[in-house]
């Protein structure tokens, strides 16, 4: 299990609230696929700013582009971000809030100032809420990321589809999503099968119940978001879904037949999926809303047993999109 040990400090770096102004534009071509920009508010709930077509000149970095698509105000001397487009880091209701930066879905661990932005990459600033956890390493709402791009300008070398019952029609509405994606690399397995080929990414599909007792990442995200950066958690019996708000508190239970699709990540291992349920009802309409549309500017997202989507963590309106 995670256990976060950071400073303050540390924390402001390595979610990307360092940003090193000096580190600045290179030699080189600018990028021969769109970067997209996204700047957004308590957990992907509250949209700041998007860029479909991100301005980016040369060999920039992601602190380069941001400043030169968005209003960014610095502190220390420049060396890092104190607002953008006037949301400024400090404190919100008396607790903690701050910029976070997400690349191709996955947390950042450096300055924006020291990671180049490369083609077809997602860059997200969400500013949050951060006294529950500062460590969230992997979130959905980048998506088709990071199975086509990965991570650094490498692409993954495989994705491997690990379901509860291959034959289910999770099984395959998954794997085929990510085939339409043009990716040649998917392959659907067991539980059982091994972790493949170093540098895959994985993606387990089923219900709880089936994955709990069988992949390390799921009993991260039943010990809570302080584990596992996830603000849901399946009772033990796997049967009730808790959707929590951004304080941890349980915000929405939810019953049978309700689904959920998050990520995680343990270090710098390749970042794990999950598209999973109470039930097999559950993963079915989990399934259903793995694509695009239904994942956009989300950490995670809870499906109720009707069908509508819950943003993860839930907002404190209590509603969903």
């Amino acid at each position: 299990m995670r256990r976060t040990t950071r400073t303050r400090a540390a924390v402001t770096l390595c979610a990307g609230a360092a940003a090193l102004t000096g580190c600045g534009v290179g030699a080189g071509d600018a990028p021969d696929e769109d970067v997209r920009l996204t700047v957004t508010r308590d957990f992907g709930a509250r949209a700041v700013l998007a860029r479909e077509q991100a301005e980016v000149r040369g060999a920039d970095t992601v602190m380069r582009v941001t400043q030169r698509n968005a209003k960014v105000g610095t502190r220390f001397g420049g060396e890092f971000v104190q607002s953008i487009e006037g949301v400024a880091g400090g404190r919100g209701d008396g607790r903690p809030v701050d910029w976070f930066i997400y690349v191709n879905g996955l947390q950042s661990d450096q300055g924006a100032g020291a990671i180049d932005v490369r083609g077809g990459d997602r860059v997200w600033w969400d500013h949050h809420d951060w006294a529950v956890t500062p460590d969230i390493p992997a979130v959905v709402g980048s998506f088709p990321e990071p199975f086509l791009h990965g991570t650094n300008g490498t692409a993954p070398a495989a994705v491997r589809v690990r379901c509860a019952d291959t034959n289910s029609a999770a099984c395959g509405d998954v794997a085929d999503e990510l085939e339409q994606l043009g990716l040649n690399n998917v392959t659907t397995t067991g539980l059982d099968a091994g972790a493949g080929a170093a540098g895959a990414l994985a993606l387990f599909v089923g219900p709880w119940s089936a994955l709990r007792g069988r992949v390390a990442e799921a009993r991260e995200i039943e010990f809570g978001p302080r584990a596992s950066g996830v603000f849901a958690r399946f009772e033990d019996t796997g049967t009730r879904l808790e959707v929590l708000d951004e304080r941890g508190r349980v915000a929405r239970p939810l019953g049978i037949g309700s689904g959920l699709i998050a990520a995680t990540r343990e270090g710098d291992r390749a970042p794990v999926w999950f598209v999973t349920g109470t039930d097999a009802a559950g993963v079915d309409r989990a399934a259903q809303s793995f694509d695009e549309d239904a994942l956009k500017d989300r950490f995670a997202l809870a499906v109720a047993p009707l069908g509508d989507t819950l943003d993860v963590p839930l907002p404190d309106t209590g509603a969903g999109r």
